[in-house]
């Protein structure tokens, strides 16, 4: 079953950054071994590991902040960025002649992993230099922290501007401000301190590829969706109709059962919205195939965003990104209580009336949890480019609407089959050059960065020549 809450709990605290070196040797010395035990990442390699190990040099001689911003496609991510700065950096700086001391770097990192992972994880995170943050909020304490230590800390920070992970390998979320403004607040620290170092934004790609192309596990894994979604074997007729042009008949059955099964679980989730919440059916007749999809999904989004807005009374606003984590928060509010502190505090009925409050409050985020997985699909990302990964990709995100229409947790994800994983480093992003900017129009400068962000990480992006 789902992590469900079903009962209010204490407010979650800020846990604050605690670095002890002890602690990183330890993760050093155990991380391969971990990943072979619980990942299916087999490789990781580095492009231009280079551009780090100079600018870990000249931070550690005093003449650069710099921030690394991430792709964040994947859980395990981290995983790359640690293989990175612990062993393809050092190495990178010794072919150089550079020498540096131990390479590391404080992060943000989102306040609601310890709640599904363990409160372990947001201690661990602590000792190895991490800041918690809750996204759906403006977490003061959280920013002071991070500005801080971007600013003055030991390590360069770490942050993932798209705010969490995506499933996709090919496709970069929207970006959120705060990485960019992050910067311009440091450079202005800096100024202030009358410091001359420079300020970067150093952008890193980060995707994956099988090893060797998983049809058969892509097949597996869709037999297992179809026989739990009800439907039976596609037929030859239905395969025929469909408009495309695909490479072998073998992915053209892939893709006949890849598109009928989510036009199945789109209309089942059509007629749930339609029949519990009243959300009407948008106008579809102009578009076909794909472009009517992706159309009914975008439309199912919203519908199922705006139900769980107006349980917690909040309008539409921003983003899809926004309003998820305006949602997140809002659900957060009512589970995590600052009167619930003292657990003296309420009477035994007043602490039911507050675990009541809290179980709905579960419960309604579960709609937004739906269209967090899906933010990113845009109804032709198969199509475009019928890869084994990308079919791997919607085929799992799939599975995880699957999973939490039958009341499951989606996560640990199955295994399609061993990835090895590429980390790009891109060119540095100057900030301090961008100074006047700011100062004349802080908002207009931030979106400008944000955006020249955005290109750098969707100019990372490689096809899987790029791995060799």
């Amino acid at each position: 079953m789902t992590n469900a809450i079903m009962r209010a709990q204490p407010p979650l605290d800020f846990i604050p950054e605690r670095f002890t070196p002890w602690v990183r040797r330890l993760m050093q010395g155990l991380l391969p071994g971990w990943v072979r035990w619980q990942t299916d990442v087999v490789t990781i390699k580095v492009n231009n590991a280079e551009v780090l190990a100079q600018l870990y040099g000249d931070f550690q001689a005093g003449k650069t902040r710099f921030v690394i911003a991430f792709r964040h496609p994947a859980p395990e991510d981290a995983i790359g960025i640690a293989h990175l700065l612990w062993q393809a950096v050092p190495r990178s700086a010794k072919q150089l002649g550079i020498n540096l001391q131990p390479v590391h770097s404080h992060f943000i990192y989102d306040r609601g992993i310890p709640l599904w992972a363990g409160n372990w994880v947001g201690q661990l995170c602590s000792r190895l230099g991490g800041v918690s943050i809750q996204r759906g909020k403006l977490d003061l304490v959280a920013l002071k922290s991070a500005r801080q230590l971007l600013a003055n800390g030991q390590f360069p920070l770490t942050a993932a501007p798209e705010g969490g992970n995506n499933g996709h390998n090919e496709i970069v979320s929207p970006l959120e401000p705060g990485v960019p403004q992050l910067a311009f607040w440091c450079v202005e620290d800096l100024a202030k301190a009358e410091r001359s170092e420079s300020v970067y934004i150093v952008p890193l790609g980060i995707q994956y590829r099988y090893v060797d192309a998983p049809w058969e596990a892509i097949d597996q894994l869709l037999g297992q969706l179809e026989e739990r979604s009800g439907l039976s074997e596609v037929s030859d007729e239905f395969l025929r109709s469909l408009p495309v042009d695909l490479p072998t008949a073998h992915i053209k059955n892939l893709y006949g059962r890849l598109y009928r099964l989510a036009e199945h679980l789109l209309a089942l989730m059509e007629n749930y919205y339609q029949q519990i919440y009243g959300l009407e059916r948008p106008d579809t007749a102009d578009e076909k195939g794909n472009a009517q999809l992706a159309q009914r999904l975008k439309h199912l989004l919203n519908g199922a965003l705006a139900v769980a807005e107006n349980y917690f009374d909040l309008k539409p606003k921003g983003s899809v990104i926004d309003r998820c984590r305006r949602l997140e928060q809002a659900g957060w509010e009512r589970i995590f209580r600052e009167d619930l502190r003292d657990a003296s505090a309420l009477s035994a009925v007043e602490r039911g009336l507050a675990d009541r409050i809290a179980e709905e409050a579960d419960l309604r985020m579960w709609h937004m949890r739906l269209v967090e997985s899906f933010v990113a699909v845009t109804g032709r990302y198969v199509l475009e480019k019928p890869t084994a990964e990308r079919f791997s990709e919607t085929v799992l995100l799939l599975a995880d609407m699957v999973a939490r229409l039958q009341g499951e947790n989606p996560f640990p994800r199955p295994s399609l089959g061993k990835r090895e994983a590429l980390l790009t480093v891109g060119e540095p992003i100057g900030v301090c050059d961008r100074w006047a900017d700011y100062k004349a129009s802080r908002r207009k400068a931030v979106a400008t960065l944000t955006k020249d962000l955005q290109e750098a990480l969707e100019g990372l992006i490689v096809d899987s020549s790029g791995f060799e």
